[in-house]
C-alpha cells in the first residue's frame, strides 16, 4: 500500500490506491484505516484522500541510518560530485526498480533533482544494469525473468543493453547509459558487492548529456567512479 505513493504525487483516494495496488476497494479501505491508526498514513476527511504519515518518514530515516554503506560512502560521494560537477548516487533494489539511498549533487547550475527515495528503472538506467551484473546467477536470472514480464515486447532490445553493460563491466569495471533512461541524460555506474556477498548496491554518476559527453564518461568519469567504489570497498573491509 505504501509503495503506491510516488514522489510527485499528491494525496490518493481509495479508487486510486485500489488501481495501483490491484487490491479490492474494501481491502484497501480496511488496510488504510489500520495504517492511519499506526501513523503511516494521514486521512483527509474533507477530500476523502490519504497521504503518507510521519511514521513512514521515521521508518525511512531509520532504514537509511542503519545502512552502513551509506555512512561510509557519503564523504567520497560528495567529493566526486564536487569534482565532476554531476550527480553521484548510491542505489539499492526495490522490487523492479532501483531506489536511491543517497545522492550528492555537484555545484553546477543544472541538476538531476534525484533525492533519497527516488525510484528509477532497472533495465534502462546506468544504476540498474551494474546491479544486475553484481547479482549471483540464480538471483539475476530470477530478476531478469520478472523484468522480461514487466517490459513485454520491449524486452529483447532492453536485454541487449543489459548484456552490453555486463560486457563493459567485465572489461572496464563500469558501464555507461547514454540516453537509454532519458534521451538527454548520460550516466555511468559500477556495482558494489558488500563483503561476504550479502547485498549488492550500485553507484552512479550522471547529468545532462551536454555537460557529460560520451568520451568524458568513458575516459574520465567512469574511472573516477570506479576508484571511488574501490576506496569505499576498502573502508568496508577495514583496510
Amino acid at each position: 500500500m505504501l509503495t503506491a505513493f510516488k514522489p510527485k504525487d499528491g494525496a490518493l483516494g481509495n479508487r486510486e490506491l485500489a488501481e495501483r495496488t490491484g487490491m479490492p476497494a474494501a481491502t484497501v479501505s480496511r488496510l488504510a484505516h489500520t495504517l492511519v491508526q499506526l501513523g503511516y498514513l494521514r486521512y483527509d476527511a474533507r477530500h476523502e484522500t490519504y497521504d503518507l504519515g510521519g511514521s513512514t518518514l521515521a521508518l525511512g530515516h531509520l532504514a537509511l541510518a542503519r545502512l552502513d554503506l551509506r555512512r561510509v560512502a557519503i564523504e567520497p560521494m560528495q567529493q566526486l560530485a564536487q569534482q565532476s560537477n554531476a550527480n553521484v548516487g548510491l542505489g539499492m533494489q526495490e522490487r523492479l526498480s532501483m531506489l536511491y539511498a543517497e545522492t550528492c549533487e555537484g555545484p553546477g547550475p543544472v541538476g538531476l533533482r534525484l533525492f533519497p527515495g527516488t525510484r528509477i528503472p532497472i533495465a534502462t538506467s546506468a544504476m540498474g544494469r551494474p546491479y544486475l551484473a553484481g547479482l549471483a546467477e540464480p538471483a539475476r536470472e530470477t530478476l531478469l525473468a520478472e523484468l522480461a514480464a514487466q517490459h513485454g515486447r520491449d524486452w529483447p532490445q532492453l536485454r541487449r543493453g543489459i548484456d552490453q553493460a555486463a560486457r563493459e563491466i567485465a572489461e572496464l569495471g563500469f558501464c555507461c547509459s547514454l540516453g537509454d533512461w532519458q534521451a538527454d541524460i548520460h550516466g555511468v555506474a559500477v556495482p558494489l558487492v558488500e563483503p561476504g556477498g550479502a547485498r549488492v548496491h550500485a553507484f552512479n554518476l550522471g547529468g545532462p548529456a551536454y555537460l557529460l559527453p560520451a568520451k568524458a564518461m568513458r575516459t574520465q568519469h567512469g574511472p573516477r567512479l570506479l576508484a571511488m567504489r574501490d576506496a569505499i570497498r576498502r573502508r568496508l573491509l577495514g583496510a
